[in-house]
């Protein structure tokens, strides 16, 4: 089984957001730190407001954070929403269907992929959270852009993601 981008991205997101669940970051500060696309992010970040996973602040002091707290965000129940199908075969369009044994060994393959899944919150895998924002570069290795979003430090120190007035004047 592999997970449609979508996915990996929804979990990348959920992960840098519970590195500090307590400060809002920016889509673009996201896709900075693991250099994906914004554009896709908008999207996923959309979805995932909408489902009650985030909260969105808009205006200049805006952001995303999680909605729950890590503990409340069960990694199966992500993964059910973010993926559209689990079709591990196409039994559907199979001549063979009646006389194969194959769709009853995909349907327990996938029903315990899921099962690991189900086992697991948002905070389980955030155990070595100091790594998670060190490698990130969160807290005390970001430096604040002009609205008040963290940048990693990598990014800001050679003007990356930076707004042109910022780079002119702090340079």
């Amino acid at each position: 089984m592999r997970l449609t981008r979508y996915t990996d991205y929804a979990m990348r997101i959920l992960l840098y957001l519970g590195a500090e669940p307590d400060r809002k970051a920016s889509i673009g500060e996201i896709a900075g730190a693991f250099d994906i696309s914004r554009n896709h992010l908008t999207k996923i970040v959309h979805d995932l407001v909408k489902s009650g996973y985030l909260t969105s602040l808009r205006g200049r002091s805006g952001g995303i954070r999680l909605a729950r707290e890590p503990d409340a965000i069960n990694l199966g129940a992500v993964l059910r929403h973010t993926e559209d199908g689990f079709d591990l075969v196409d039994c559907a369009n199979c001549r063979i269907v009646p006389a194969c044994g194959l769709t009853g060994v995909a349907a327990e393959a996938l029903a315990a992929f899921l099962a690991v899944f189900d086992r697991y919150s948002l905070a389980d895998i955030l155990g070595r959270k100091d790594d998670l924002s060190r490698i990130l570069g969160l807290g005390a290795a970001t430096s604040p852009d002009r609205s008040g979003n963290r940048l990693p430090a990598k990014r800001a120190c050679i003007g990356q993601d930076l707004p042109l007035t910022w780079k002119l004047t702090k340079v």
